[in-house]
């Protein structure tokens, strides 16, 4: 059985309705069977509506389409050695990691070539029940009933198992599972493959083996085998990031005490007796600056980046070098998998080409071609749908306006209730304070428009690029994968871009602040600075991702089989067959994948243009794909109907989206560290300003560090708009502020000082020398690093030789019969000899 097509049977319907439906399935399945498919119809034994027809491709049919789909076949036995080990004497400690070859077998190796009927006796036919494996008949059988017409109306051919399952013609389409995923098939003949998967790579107990890429390859195809194998790459990479963003969290969190600056914050006479000024109009009361001791701490201790770039430039290199061993793992893939010269001939889809009705010359070949609309009709499409797409990331920034808003608003509620409602010595006002209150609500409440945003785009998406009409598949993915990336960009990174570059940066000072549409004053960072509320932005908006991802890819798809076993329990204790306990199963659909890639892409975007602010995000990424792996391997051989095996080279567009992240990510990072964190400014200051003719210190120091980066300022100064509600409280006349500006009763007050300047100056430095440096060693390492292994090519040069050499080795054989033949025909006819010889 390669294919199953399920309907409903409209006799036993109540409203015994016949028309259309019935007509045009009659049409496509005698079309089927004029094309060579066999059908073979049975009645459901839990469900008597429903019918089950098996579909069954004779040899002779699989021939003629192997051809056309230019399927790669064996042609003899391969006696290269194609996979070694890379551990070499090593191999022993990785044994335990492996999978147990004598459960699943490694798979025999043969030279291949493209499929021709008329040179069938070159190629490897040990059993013709065996020579197409069952992935490779389903793919066939699928290519057939893509194309199959079941109506024509107004001069429009309407054809294909797609359009038939999405009017409601059919209910289901689906190649078969070959066993129950949980015991093997009573049958000695089948390999039971699903099984042999769940249990050595879905299983719980296989969390730290390997996972048999070759089999998921067979089973599932080269595309979903090529996404296992990028994803099990890219956590090892995560792997090493992890231990690099431990390593700094763990030297932050044993010298948190020992900071310099995170004593003085602390320190009763110091940070004790520093005024701080109001960071709202009116309401919001003067606060000291030891109120921040313990996110002063924290911050110390999650972001080291604030004392070295180094992890960075580590962590920019690793990712730089998973990129270019990724695709020379990728290239080894090709060659083991064989789809080196693969062929996609991208035949147009099935909607594509049901709308072609309008005739055009080709330009190329100077014949008639048909076209779903014309240039102009294409231009106006591509017009509606950039605004469309346009329109949406509109809506994402105007969403994250509204969060900016919320934030400015609830601070000044904050301040006032946490200040009336804890004094000042509290043990919870030292962790709750008003920015930190307001930096977890907006987070939370910014992560449920960006999920709600995302699943409403999702469809919108869809419907723009099915509007969009392209040509084939590969145009099809590609296109909505720049549509939902480009939104996604947005919706999930702008709040984190506005906290990283925006917030803080554009207050004014006290006296005269700058308001947000002349109403809302800008928000400030703690003097600590934004990096700890953008780690705990990060933190929210992965981990929340992480939770709800899995809720709808485990929890809902396993809840939805569990009722449906239930209700077809309750009607029969009958046990069901193959076919119908698949069709009870969940679809995936064709773009299920395109979700997992999507899912993991966004993932990188967060592990690599924020790592300088939260270095420990490798590590939470590392754990989420480790499960990821296993949780997708357990619905797709458990929960989910067996897809339809689809041939693959790479990972398509996702490399080029990687590839441009990565080279943001020196951007995004750099930048954080000179304007988000204080490193730029400590090191001025400890080089600069600790010492004369700046400094009072007789040696380099950070010790006043604090002191240097709070500007002075006169309360008497405030406009009765800003004016702060409790300095009598304080019994003062000065607050302070973070900024680099003069103090009061200078001829320039409230002016940028000489420290902003050399500050400003090296950011620039800074941001310059370091893209460069980065850029240059990355450009360097792609250089050096060949996409593809001389090794692997070594290898893809062989087999090609081999192989031609075995085909013309054939047809030589072939040639020498004949010409013999010819020759022995002749015998005792000179003349005819010597034309023969000439024309030899």
């Amino acid at each position: 059985i390669d294919f199953v097509l399920v309907y409903e049977d409209e006799s036993r319907k109540e409203t015994n309705k016949k028309g259309s439906n019935e007509k045009q399935r009659v049409t496509y399945e005698s079309n089927l069977i004029c094309g060579g498919l066999q059908l073979e119809a049975t009645r459901s034994v839990l469900d008597d509506k429903l019918i089950f027809v098996k579909v069954h491709a004779p040899w002779e049919v699989l021939c003629t389409y192997a051809e056309i789909m230019h399927i790669k076949l064996p042609l003899k036995p391969n006696d290269l050695k194609t996979r070694s080990s890379a551990f070499g004497n090593f191999s022993w400690f990785t044994k335990v990691l492996q999978v147990d070859e004598s459960i699943i077998k490694p798979e025999q190796e043969f030279f291949t070539a493209p499929f021709e009927k008329n040179r069938m006796n070159d190629f490897y036919i040990h059993d013709r029940d065996t020579f197409f494996n069952p992935a490779t008949r389903s793919r066939i059988v699928y290519f057939i009933l893509s194309r199959i017409q079941y109506q024509v109306r107004d001069n429009v051919k309407k054809f294909g198992i797609n359009k038939l399952v999405s009017s409601g013609i059919y209910k289901a389409a689906f190649p078969l599972h070959d066993c129950n995923f949980s015991q093997r098939s009573e049958d000695p003949s089948c390999p039971s493959e699903r099984y042999l998967l769940y249990r050595e790579w879905a299983h719980p107990r296989s969390i730290y083996k390997k996972q048999p890429l070759d089999l998921i390859r067979k089973y599932y195809g080269e595309k979903i085998g090529i996404y296992f194998a990028w994803l099990g790459y890219y956590t090892q990479m995560l792997f090493l990031a992890a231990i690099v963003g431990v390593a700094c969290f763990l030297y932050g969190y044993v010298n948190q005490n020992n900071c310099t600056w995170s004593k003085e914050v602390c320190h009763p006479d110091i940070g004790g007796k520093i005024i701080m000024c109001p960071q709202c109009d009116k309401i919001c009361p003067f606060w000291k600056l030891n109120s921040t001791c313990e996110s002063s701490k924290i911050s110390e201790a999650l972001v080291i980046i604030d004392d070295s770039p180094a992890p960075l430039l580590s962590l920019s290199l690793l990712v730089t070098l998973f990129l270019e061993f990724w695709k020379r793992r990728q290239a080894e893939l090709e060659y083991e998998w064989d789809t080196v010269e693969l062929q996609q001939e991208e035949q147009p889809r099935p909607e594509y080409e049901a709308q072609c009705t309008h005739v055009v010359i080709n330009e190329i070949t100077q014949e008639e071609e048909h076209v779903p609309f014309t240039t102009w009709g294409k231009c106006i499409r591509v017009t509606l749908c950039a605004s469309a797409v346009l329109f949406w990331i509109l809506l994402i920034i105007a969403s994250v306006i509204g969060i900016i808003v919320y934030r400015l608003s609830v601070l000044v509620v904050f301040s006032t209730k946490l200040s009336q409602t804890f004094n000042g010595t509290d043990p919870i006002q030292k962790y709750l304070t008003p920015q930190t209150a307001t930096s977890i609500t907006a987070s939370v409440i910014s992560f449920i428009i960006i999920m709600i945003l995302n699943t409403i785009y999702e469809k919108v998406a869809i419907m723009i690029t099915n509007f969009e009409l392209p040509r084939t598949q590969t145009d099809y993915e590609n296109s909505l994968t720049m549509k939902m990336f480009l939104f996604q960009f947005v919706n999930y990174y702008s709040s984190c871009f506005y906290i990283a570059f925006f917030k803080g940066k554009f207050v004014g000072y006290p006296g005269d602040p700058t308001y947000w549409l002349g109403k809302y004053r800008n928000e400030e960072c703690e003097p600590g600075g934004c990096l700890l509320e953008l780690t705990t932005q990060l933190t929210i908006i992965m981990g929340g991702k992480a939770i709800w991802n899995n809720i709808q890819e485990v929890l809902l798809p396993w809840i939805k089989n569990l009722i449906g076993r239930y209700h077809t329990a309750s009607r029969t204790e009958k046990k069901s067959p193959r076919w119908e306990q698949d069709y009870h199963l969940q679809l995936m659909g064709k773009l299920g994948l395109f979700y997992e890639y999507l899912e993991m892409i966004i993932q990188f975007g967060f592990v690599t243009l924020f790592v300088a602010s939260f270095p420990l995000a490798p590590l939470l990424a590392l754990v989420n794909n480790i499960l990821e792996i296993r949780v997708d391997a357990w619905k797709m051989t458990t929960q989910y109907r067996r897809m339809v095996p689809e041939k693959a080279q790479d990972i398509g567009a996702w490399q080029p989206i990687m590839q441009g992240i990565a080279i943001l990510a020196v951007v995004t990072n750099a930048m954080i560290i000179a304007f988000t964190s204080d490193m730029i400014p400590r090191l001025v200051y400890y080089w600069s300003f600790s010492v004369p003719p700046y400094g009072n210190h007789t040696q380099y120091t950070m010790e006043g560090y604090i002191n240097s980066t709070l500007s002075y300022f006169n309360v008497s100064d405030f406009k009765s708009r800003s004016r702060g509600s409790s300095a009598s409280d304080f019994d003062i006349r000065t607050c302070r502020y973070r900024d680099f500006r003069n103090p009061p009763g200078h001829p320039q007050e409230y002016k940028h000082n000489i420290y902003y300047w050399h500050v400003i100056t090296a950011k620039l430095a800074f941001i310059i020398v370091m893209e460069h440096v980065i850029y240059s060693v990355k450009f360097f390492i792609s250089y050096a690093i060949p996409d593809v292994s001389k090794r692997t090519k070594s290898k893809i040069k062989r087999e090609k030789y081999l192989t031609q050499k075995l085909l013309h080795e054939n047809h030589l054989k072939d040639m020498t019969k004949t010409m013999g033949v010819i020759r022995h025909g002749n015998k005792g006819n000179p003349t005819p000899i010597a034309k023969s010889n000439e024309e030899e």
